[in-house]
């Protein structure tokens, strides 16, 4: 019986078809079995019941792959799209496959910093999108902070923003490094102030800690407020270290951050698709995709606004983002590990989201070194679905060449999480698990 036959006699999907031409994912798995511990965890199977006392699943109609955290590794993020059987590479174009013709893609945030090239991911999208995928982009906390960082530069100065850039942007200067090498006219650079000027516009003054404590008093609480200052002088260290790094001198720096303004968020800028595009949630059935997580705050946004009304607010409040935003429940959705300083999600909220028919959460934000995870999170089943893509961090974290995996959630109710760092390709089927006999 050939190894097809038995996938199908055992009730699990056939993964798509690899055209693997430059024999790149030699070592990608391409047998299915079981979700390792799906149908023996306590919690899951809690899950799992309060799903069928809430009406049961519904899924989409149109195949899913879902790729987060591509972390400026386009390598990483085309490779996991042929992976799963959305692409083939016929040399530098990139071509449609019949699967991916028929399925929808979502980027589950955070394509910016860390990886070779922020401009070339952004590239990759961009090329994958002209092919003619139905592509999907979710915000994620790295993409929040380039926002911020640059519009603390763009905007009037205040006590609220002035530091800014220094407390975002530490993590964004290779992107800057890039923009300034492929955008930034000798003109725009002559422009600027001499360096000393450009050095304050980056930095916040001497007397911001006094200025930011009373100016912030009605926008965070008193602790969060302490730990902005108190960390501020580590993060101008870090900031300092890492811009002698790059190269950069501060008249540099600025003018790229200028200029990211001018093609990211200007209307016709070279990459405004990118953030004019970007949603914080979608909701496909039972299946609610989002970057990081939620709050009880969003799940009854959710259950009354729906993702459309949540997106908006997310858009217009990101245009204008504050602190107060950033520590609050719309800026939650990219942020929350669900710590104690995380806005909280209890049993009200996840109640609510199961019986307006939300099962299940697909997220990134949490980088996985053996495959996707299910977990059950504050009483709430949860796929965590980064699998290290990007070469910077699987180099620091111990894991050989480029990522590339994907979550694909079928029509049929079946979900396969795929990545080279696990031996099989995972497979679940939540309809299809047998209740726990207590």
């Amino acid at each position: 019986m050939s190894k097809l036959s038995e996938i199908l006699q055992s009730g699990r999907p056939a993964l798509p078809q690899v055209f693997d031409t430059a024999a790149v994912l030699a070592d990608l798995p391409r047998t299915v079995e079981p979700w390792p511990g799906a149908d023996s965890h306590p919690q899951i199977a809690g899950c799992l019941e309060r799903a069928r006392q809430n009406g049961g699943w519904h899924w989409p109609t149109q195949p899913i792959i879902f790729i987060s955290d591509p972390h400026a590794d386009a390598e990483g993020f085309l490779r996991s799209l042929t992976a799963a059987g959305a692409i083939r590479r016929d040399g530098a174009q990139v071509v449609l496959t019949g699967f991916g013709q028929q399925a929808r893609i979502i980027l589950g945030g955070d394509s910016l910093d860390k990886g070779p090239s922020n401009l070339g991911l952004l590239d990759a999208i961009a090329a994958v999108r002209a092919a003619g995928a139905d592509v999907h982009i979710l915000a994620g906390n790295h993409d929040l902070r380039m926002r911020m960082a640059v519009a603390a530069l763009c905007g009037p100065r205040t006590a609220l923003n002035e530091h800014l850039f220094v407390r975002m942007g530490r993590k964004i200067l290779p992107a800057l490094r890039e923009v300034l090498d492929r955008f930034v006219t000798p003109a725009e650079l002559a422009a600027l102030p001499d360096e000393a000027a450009c050095r304050a516009r980056l930095t916040p003054r001497t007397d911001w800690p006094d200025r930011f404590a009373a100016a912030a008093k009605g926008e965070l609480r008193r602790k969060v407020i302490a730990k902005e200052i108190r960390k501020l002088n580590e993060k101008l260290a870090k900031f300092e270290k890492e811009r002698r790094r790059s190269g950069m001198t501060c008249r540099e720096i600025l003018a790229a951050a200028l200029k990211c303004h001018d093609i990211f968020f200007e209307p016709g800028g070279h990459y405004a698709w990118f953030y004019d595009t970007m949603d914080v949630v979608a909701q496909v059935g039972s299946l609610l995709f989002v970057h990081a997580g939620l709050c009880d705050s969003m799940c009854t946004a959710l259950v009354a606004e729906g993702t459309e009304g949540v997106n908006a607010r997310y858009r217009e409040a990101a245009e204008h983002a504050s602190l107060g935003f950033y520590f609050g429940p719309l800026a939650n959705l990219v942020r929350t590990k669900y710590r104690d300083s995380d806005c909280e999600l209890t049993d009200a909220g996840v109640g609510a989201l199961h019986r307006a028919g939300i099962h299940m959460v697909v997220q990134g934000h949490v980088n996985n070194h053996e495959g996707q995870r299910l977990l059950a999170k504050r009483g709430l089943l949860h796929l965590e679905a980064d699998v290290t893509l990007d070469r910077a961090s699987r180099a620091l974290e111990g894991l050989d060449g480029i990522g590339a995996g994907a979550t694909l959630i079928f029509p049929s109710g079946d979900v396969i999480g795929l990545s080279r760092d696990f031996p099989w390709a995972k497979h679940f089927a939540p309809e299809r698990i047998s209740p726990r006999i207590s």
